[in-house]
């Protein structure tokens, strides 16, 4: 299925269908020894960005996949206002990708597994929905979690397998 094809109004079976796309983005950021997360920003039923984890390939602590996505998606429409945007990601946005989320005015956020250490949605913070905000979010949590969790406890445990951080 295209993503011109998708013309219903979202769904789980849509959300899955962009939520593996987005893992196939973690997937591949494994290859490129990245954490591996990816994210992508629909608009309209397209595809408007994609992108993973650089922060280790551009030696850049802020290279994390949502802020490349949200860049990527704004020189896309030539509009820092992303208001008929849904951004998939596969793990769930930490602080500094929440920011992000707000400031670029993103409608709705679609995420995969929870980060208990440091996820600023639903696990330490609830920075999307928060009413003191001039901007919140509707959020989907769990698409396909287990298969995003899983990709990130093979990384690192291969990482500590190889006794790297």
């Amino acid at each position: 299925m295209s993503d011109q094809e998708i013309s219903q109004p979202l769904t789980l079976d849509v959300d899955a269908h962009f939520m593996g796309r987005a893992l196939e983005l973690a997937y591949q950021a494994t290859l490129e020894d990245e954490v591996p997360v990816g994210a992508i920003i629909v608009r309209r039923n397209s595809v408007i960005a994609a992108a993973s984890n650089q922060r280790e390939s551009l030696k850049d602590p802020t290279a994390h996949a949502e802020m490349i996505a949200i860049t990527q998606a704004a020189a896309s429409i030539e509009d820092w206002r992303l208001e008929d945007a849904t951004l998939y990601v596969t793990l769930e946005p930490c602080i500094m990708c929440a920011g992000a989320i707000l400031q670029s005015r993103i409608p709705r956020v679609v995420f995969g597994a929870a980060d208990p250490k440091a996820g600023a949605v639903s696990s330490l913070y609830h920075l999307l929905e928060d009413p003191r905000l001039n901007h919140r979010c509707d959020i989907t949590s769990g698409v396909l979690a287990d298969r995003c969790g899983q990709v990130l406890t093979e990384f690192f445990a291969s990482k500590r397998a190889m006794g790297k951080k």
